[in-house]
């Protein structure tokens, strides 16, 4: 075995270092006294170009918790602003450094950050610091989001510091080894907008399209196919996030990414009973970010970043102006009609016919009257049987099931073919929140991991079924409302 400080394939190619200062801190993380390796995502480091096998376990630890960085590392700190429920403030990476950039053998262009790594410019007072359970919640989530086919953040490494961190009990301490296509966020470009700096902002552009969206590089207006891009993205991964009863929690414009992924899994969580207003975060009292705010939220987020290329888009400001408007006025046009062909996939429907959306709204109202469970609904409908079904029994939904019994039956597809559009698209497992609150329990006070193993092995394949999944479809029985997560700084 070989120290850390070998290349076990590391290929770093630091490109947004070359931004001027007012948008990021050359910084290294802060070291650790006793770090240890929690989980370590073998099947990403292997997709990353990574040998992990050529070191020990003592310095993969080193590795994944910023004591020893490798050859080709330039960390920094980002400076960024943000809405935060809102409200515009300030911001930037307060416990969070990007190593640098890595190109993988696919020839993909990655971030790896450690989240979790120490005091920074941007801080503002706090420690810098990352409990275990917040850090273990996104490697979970982040996952999960990954297996279900979701745009989002991966997670590489969880490692424990050796080192306790203050919130509201002592906890222990760790760090989260984050893998992104970038960290640039909307919350990026209001910062510089804020400051009035449109050169730097201008070159943010080119750069963002350079690295998310090269085909748009002969655009003759690259901030608005930028802004055009992005919105498709975005409203691409709302409806994703929709398909399976994700509620994000905390949909901040510094946590909503140029890329179009899923970013920053703090109050996090999946829906069990229908409810458009299920809101688990403690912190938003007003349901701002709620299940069903979360198009909304994604619009009005997208105004901002619309804001900040006003300059760029046309020299007449007014006539700028005119055109963002009407981009972001399509949202909900393009949005209504993804959404219904997204449910329309839920349900196995191939064909348009007029009444597709009252069905659906029919089920949807019926799944909130009763309280019934949104992800084992679909699951059901596939004679996938998750648990107690005596609520399908109920005759409501069974004159509901019978009218799209008749749907389907109107349609020229086999029931193998709508099976298999059904299961691409219906989970038989999410994280529950009942077990990953477990799972974040027996880590914390246990040492204990072998549940979190568990759970992993299910949500790698989501769509498959797998035997003892059982006991990770049962709803945690309890009103949303009783259930709270937190951002854990």
């Amino acid at each position: 075995m070989v120290s850390a400080k070998s290349n076990i394939g590391w290929n770093f190619n630091n490109t947004y270092v070359n931004f001027p200062d007012t948008i990021l801190t050359r910084i290294s993380p802060v070291a650790v006294k006793d770090p240890t390796i929690v989980i370590l995502n073998e099947e990403l480091s292997k997709e990353l170009g990574l040998d992990l096998t050529i070191v020990n376990n003592d310095s993969i630890a080193d590795m994944f918790c910023g004591n020893v960085l490798p050859d080709g590392a330039d960390p920094i700190a980002q400076a960024y602003a943000g809405h935060q429920f809102g409200h515009f403030t300030n911001l930037g990476d307060g416990r969070a450094i990007i190593l640098g950039e890595h190109i993988t053998p696919n020839n993909d262009h990655v971030d790896i950050q450690y989240k979790g790594s120490g005091q920074t410019p941007y801080s503002r007072g706090a420690d810098g610091r990352a409990a275990l359970g917040p850090m273990l919640r996104e490697y979970i989530i982040s996952e999960s989001m990954h297996g279900l086919g979701i745009p989002t953040t991966r997670s590489l490494a969880v490692t424990k510091t050796g080192e306790s961190v203050f919130r509201e009990r002592i906890l222990p301490g760790a760090i989260l080894t984050r893998v992104a296509k970038s960290h640039i966020r909307v919350g990026t470009f209001q910062y510089l907008a804020a400051k009035g700096d449109i050169k730097t902002l201008k070159n943010l552009v080119t750069y963002s399209i350079n690295r998310h969206y090269p085909l748009l590089k002969s655009e003759s207006n690259l901030a608005l196919a930028l802004l055009n891009a992005v919105m498709e993205q975005q409203i691409n991964l709302i409806i994703n996030w929709m398909r399976v009863g994700f509620i994000h929690g905390v949909m901040n414009t510094d946590n909503m990414t140029i890329s179009g992924e899923t970013i920053d899994y703090g109050p996090c969580a999946f829906m069990d009973e229908y409810d458009e207003q299920t809101c688990f975060s403690s912190i938003d009292l007003q349901g701002r970010y709620s299940y069903g705010n979360q198009p909304r939220i994604a619009q009005w987020n997208l105004a901002r970043f619309a804001e900040t290329l006003i300059p760029l888009i046309n020299k007449d400001e007014k006539k700028s102006i005119k055109i963002a408007e009407e981009i972001i006025n399509n949202f909900n046009s393009i949005y209504e009609h993804k959404w219904l062909e997204m449910m329309k996939n839920k349900l196995g429907i191939f064909e348009k016919e007029d009444e597709d959306l009252a069905l659906i709204q029919n089920l949807i109202s019926w799944m909130k009257t009763h309280k019934v469970d949104y992800t084992n609904t679909f699951c059901y409908l596939m004679n996938q049987k998750t648990g107690n079904t005596e609520i399908y029994k109920n005759l409501n939904f069974i004159s509901w099931k019978t009218e799209w019994e008749d749907r389907l039956n109107r349609s020229q597809r086999s029931k193998d073919e709508i099976i298999n559009k059904m299961s691409s698209v219906n989970p038989l497992v999410i994280p529950r929140n009942h077990k990953v609150e477990e799972i974040l329990r027996d880590a914390e006070t246990k040492n204990d991991y072998l549940s979190l193993k568990k759970l992993l092995k299910f949500i790698k394949y989501p769509y498959l079924f797998q035997e003892g999944i059982g006991i990770f479809q049962e709803p945690s029985g309890l009103p949303y409302k009783e259930y709270k997560t937190f951002c854990g700084t």
